[in-house]
């Protein structure tokens, strides 16, 4: 490929990415899923227009390190601490419950393999792209509803931000793992070692950036040295601890998330991010889809993915708000609020793509499950608060 062509293929990607993303708005889904399918479109599955290239693949991992590092500035640390133990074990049993679900699911139409083989960790990996949650469309959903400080609205959005933190580490210690010469122990302890680092030079540079915040408040040197921080920590994860990227550009965010400037930060992060990092990397990943891939077996797992994906989480996470004493009701719109899934599950897979733990054709089974719960979630909550509502009034 000429080295001109590059500015070519990046006109096809933004315009269409923008194009269907907001024909996605319009129809009540989720943009990175119009971005999703104008990457299929435009690719060689379909139309043929773009094709992957270097220059593509890095641009798009440069979109993954800057939605991770905005996930992390979006977590509030001060509040995870108020929310106390329900919210922790409801987030827990939010991940261990899809983790084995999809464990099991892949297993089913794969094969069991023993403890410690590559498809063994293929199988799991495929519990962990089911562990993210995206609470964007349960917060809108809320929010409409007049829930969102309530009780439940308190628990899920809480939840589903420890549920993140756990599922980041679930995903560094899965792909830690499949090397073929890991050791859990090791891997353990690689994993240890970096949340260590991560809090005692967090701790300090988060010192820094209180005093460098306070002296130069919204100056554009703030998100400049965020951004060095973000690729700072990813290296260094990568390169000396063993473990993914993507955590040191999240963990990143975190200790950045309560400074007075953090919102700024995450907006001059978003400019970047929405006109071009965005777009690329969510259109990559249809670039990688093939439609045509999609036989009856890999439909019919792609359908049985996302069934199992949603009842884990209601499962899991309605069982532990039940136990925390939430009424049968109340429990099953937290199970309902933390199953919509987003960026998270992306991103996820694609790390799991770039290691070789995840076959491409399964993007299809990501992409269904992501535009399924986000419709499906604000719909049930909606008449699970209307039920409740009838009943309450003929109770009068």
């Amino acid at each position: 490929m000429e080295s001109y062509e590059i500015f070519r293929d990046l006109a096809i990607i933004i315009l269409a990415a923008k194009l269907f993303g907001m024909l996605a708005r319009k129809l009540k889904a989720p943009q990175v899923v119009g971005m999703i399918i104008a990457g299929i479109v435009i690719g060689p599955g379909v139309l043929g227009l773009v094709r992957q290239s270097d220059y593509i693949l890095q641009t798009a991992e440069i979109g993954v390190m800057l939605l991770m590092f905005s996930a992390g500035l979006g977590t509030d640390l001060k509040e995870l601490v108020k929310t106390g133990p329900a919210a922790l074990l409801t987030a827990c049993a939010g991940v261990l419950a899809p983790l084995l679900g999809g464990w099991a699911l892949y297993s089913a139409f794969y094969g069991f393999s023993p403890f410690g083989s590559l498809e063994f960790y293929e199988a799991v990996f495929v519990g962990v792209i089911m562990t993210a949650t995206s609470v964007s469309i349960t917060v809108q959903a809320l929010m409409e509803l007049g829930k969102l400080k309530t009780r439940v609205g308190t628990l899920i959005l809480s939840a589903a931000i420890i549920d993140d933190v756990i599922g980041v580490v679930v995903m560094t210690f899965v792909i830690g793992l499949r090397s073929p010469d890991s050791h859990p122990a090791a891997v353990l302890r690689g994993t240890a070692l970096f949340f260590v680092f991560a809090a005692a030079f967090g701790f300090v540079c988060y010192k820094v950036f209180k005093k460098l915040d306070k002296r130069y408040e919204h100056t554009r040197r703030i998100p400049i040295l965020g951004l060095a921080l973000c690729f700072g920590l990813s290296y260094a994860a990568e390169r000396y601890f063993g473990i993914a990227d993507i955590t040191g550009a999240y963990v990143a965010g975190i200790i950045l998330c309560n400074i007075r400037d953090s919102r700024y930060i995450a907006e001059k992060m978003d400019v970047s991010s929405y006109m071009l990092f965005g777009p690329v990397f969510f259109a990559s990943i249809g670039l990688k889809t093939n439609p045509a891939a999609l036989d009856g077996r890999l439909l019919v797992f792609a359908l049985l993915f996302v069934l199992v994906a949603m009842l884990t989480k209601i499962i899991g996470c309605g069982l532990m708000a039940r136990a925390f004493r939430y009424s049968g009701s109340d429990a099953l719109k937290v199970g309902v609020g933390m199953m919509t899934r987003g960026e998270v599950a992306l991103i996820v897979s694609q790390k799991g793509l770039s290691v070789g733990l995840l076959d491409a054709s399964f993007f299809t089974a990501v992409i269904l499950l992501i535009v399924i719960s986000s419709i499906l979630t604000p719909i049930v909550l909606k008449l699970l608060y209307a039920r409740d509502e009838k009943m309450a009034a003929e109770a009068e």
